[in-house]
């Protein structure tokens, strides 16, 4: 058989074919596509898999951005939305011309659907003409494209198979926590998007670093042009990952936020099966047990907005959750006990990573596991600990040998992942329980001073 045989046989086996080209490099992927039609089709699958689009003016308006988003969306699997807070995403007040006044925005999201330039330039963008004279004299293009939501529309339109979506928005100051940005406008825009684009396939939402005051404008059911309806898209969400940035709170301090929390979490109740969260910055409260937060369940005193409505919070129940992990967070143990306790029929596995009690100890927090299983054997289930080769940098040793000690290693690594997976326990609750344990695994991991001076000393290669 000849060597072009050889190759056309190799390159029309699917299964090789893609197995191969997983393990290219996404450079020289980039020069395979060049190089011919077919190698073009092969690879984009692979090369656009996952989109990344950092916002700005002409990201979803500039038409041959656009055309090149319509060829390649179909490929695209998992998309990530940048949009970080600066000097260019503040709106200062809207002032009237005239007399210097500020002047109240009430802002609707305003969906065209029609291409007619005619048709477009008919109606006000912004509620009447004068406040859309006003906005587009005082405000940059950036708030423009933000608000623009047949544009977001028509990009999520574009990405028919998309299973992943992450947004992220870091860098809020503190001083600006209560004040509308041009993200928030971009991220109504983005939800509006998702909700009304044919999107059958979406499963995973990451929110990666964003602001407390964001969920308000993710909120399908309290956000701004939502519909009836809204609700039905992210009931598809199964994994959810929240990253938060902390807001200091105790129970004099506003926690609008924390009701805004608990509201966008109760719209996966039904739905989500993953749930990660974590606090950016200071620990913060027990983001699934709201309803039991002190400063929640205090009645707060009647300041600006004296009808307010102050009823307590309905506790979380997520009826198909199998996991759950939680971090940096400040929580007691009777809000651990009642979680377990709730979701005893769903859930497998759950994690309180970098957490600290603020009353009660872990034993009393997990006391429901030793009633759900009826004995304690669960407590005797510790980490296991072995002893893994540290290799340090050699020094004059050939690439190829060099090369020959890393798939050494990463065969070892990768025998003590798989003992590890068949010694780990099936028993719920074994997440939260390594982490107390978790402290003396990892020093008799590391081993002593003397044990590694020893460890180096008998070395038979020179180390840098």
């Amino acid at each position: 058989m000849s060597s072009a045989s050889a190759f056309l046989q190799f390159w029309w086996t699917d299964r090789v074919r893609d197995k191969f080209l997983s393990y290219v490099p996404k450079e020289d992927l980039y020069s395979l596509r060049l190089a011919c039609h077919d190698f073009g089709v092969r690879t984009a699958p692979l090369l656009f898999r996952q989109l990344a689009i950092t916002f700005r003016p002409s990201t979803f308006t500039k038409p041959a951005r656009m055309a090149a988003l319509e060829k390649i969306g179909h490929h695209v699997r998992e998309l990530t939305f940048n949009m970080s807070h600066g000097p260019d995403t503040f709106l200062p007040p809207l002032l009237d011309c005239m007399t210097g006044e500020e002047v109240t925005f009430i802002y609707e999201p305003c969906c065209l659907h029609t291409k007619s330039s005619a048709a477009r330039l008919s109606v006000p963008t912004y509620g009447s003409w004068e406040m859309t004279d006003l906005l587009v004299k005082q405000y940059p293009p950036l708030f423009h494209a933000a608000a623009n939501v047949s544009s977001f529309i028509r990009a999520f339109s574009a990405l028919p198979n998309l299973k992943h979506l992450k947004i992220s928005c870091p860098g809020q100051e503190a001083t600006h926590r209560y004040r509308r940005s041009t993200v928030d406008y971009a991220l109504i825009s983005l939800r509006i998007a998702v909700e009304r684009s044919p999107l059958p396939d979406l499963d995973t939402l990451s929110l990666l670093s964003i602001h407390p005051g964001s969920l308000l404008y993710l909120n399908p059911t309290m956000g701004f042009g939502a519909l009836p309806n809204s609700a039905r898209r992210w009931r598809q969400i199964r994994k959810l990952a929240i990253h938060m940035d902390t807001v200091p709170y105790n129970l004099t301090s506003p926690t609008d936020h924390l009701k805004l929390l608990h509201s966008y979490l109760q719209t996966f109740s039904l739905s989500v099966h993953r749930l990660i969260f974590r606090w950016n910055g200071p620990r913060g409260p027990f983001p699934l047990a709201l309803g039991s937060e002190p400063s929640l369940t205090t009645p707060s005193p009647p300041l600006a907005c004296p009808r307010r409505c102050h009823l307590a919070l309905r506790p979380l129940k997520f009826a198909r959750l199998r996991f759950m992990e939680v971090e940096n967070a400040t929580l007691d143990a009777s809000q651990v006990s009642s979680f377990i306790t709730a979701h005893r029929r769903s859930i497998t596995e759950f994690n309180f990573e970098d957490s600290n009690l603020r009353s009660g100890t872990w034993d009393e927090a997990l006391a429901p596991l030793t009633r759900i299983s009826g004995n304690e054997r669960w407590k005797k289930k510790s980490e296991e600990v072995m002893d893994v080769p540290l290799v340090l940098s050699p020094v004059g040793l050939e690439e190829g040998e060099v090369q020959r000690v890393r798939k050494e290693q990463e065969s070892v690594m990768e025998r003590v992942r798989k003992e590890q997976r068949h010694l780990r326990s099936p028993a719920p609750g074994t997440g939260a329980w390594g982490k107390v344990m978790g402290a003396r695994g990892r020093g008799l991991f590391w081993g002593t001073e003397e044990h590694m001076r020893r460890f180096l000393r008998g070395s038979v290669l020179a180390w840098r």
